[in-house]
């Protein structure tokens, strides 16, 4: 919402806002307009994120969702080009499961264990984002390191794990690793 590109929009949009309008309904236009834009550009799926604050909150995460989706579907978006982007909390995976349900596919973000991957597989979430970067992190303070080498990564392994165990129990759900903090990481995956 920050680049000059997209000042024009922006500036449309808060114009457009009726006084007294709600901001959190600007907020999910902008996104929304921004993510149509993107559309139109990205062949594939463009990805839109409910908030965090919702993370806890499995029938406001829904309802967000929804809303956002029909927001696209009113831009001429379907929902076979957005993913919905939730936390992998408890709830959030009983939300992207209840979400398949209405044709919203999710991607479930923040994953950082086996444990959790393999409950958002098995709500059939369309994508899951281990965070690579952030796993290696807790692990170098954790042991007080400075790093690992590649093939030692525990953010890196971890993946590896989730992705060989989905493969063996015949799990659809991608496997997107995300939170990089080296080419090295990207390469090893």
């Amino acid at each position: 919402a920050q680049l000059p590109g997209y000042a024009s929009l922006v500036r449309g949009l808060i114009d457009a806002m009726p006084k007294g309008g709600d901001p959190d309904d600007l907020l999910d236009l902008l996104t929304v307009r921004i993510g149509t834009e993107l559309s139109r550009i990205v062949p594939g799926n463009v990805s839109t994120e409910v908030d965090a604050y919702l993370s806890f909150d499995k029938d406001l995460a829904v309802a967000k969702a929804r809303k956002l989706t029909l927001l696209y579907e009113q831009q001429g978006v379907g929902k076979d080009r957005i993913l919905i982007k939730l936390a992998a909390t408890w709830e959030g995976v009983q939300a992207a499961r209840e979400l398949l349900q209405d044709g919203i596919r999710c991607n479930l973000t923040l994953v950082f264990s086996k444990e959790q991957a393999i409950a958002c597989a098995q709500a059939g979430v369309y994508l899951i984002s281990p965070f690579v970067g952030r796993i290696t992190d807790w692990y170098k303070k954790a042991q007080g390191v400075d790093g690992f080498a590649i093939t030692e990564d525990p953010g890196v392994q971890s993946v590896r794990a989730i992705y060989d165990h989905f493969k063996a129990h015949g799990y659809q759900t991608v496997v997107m690793g995300a939170s990089f903090r080296s080419a090295a990481q990207v390469e090893a995956l």
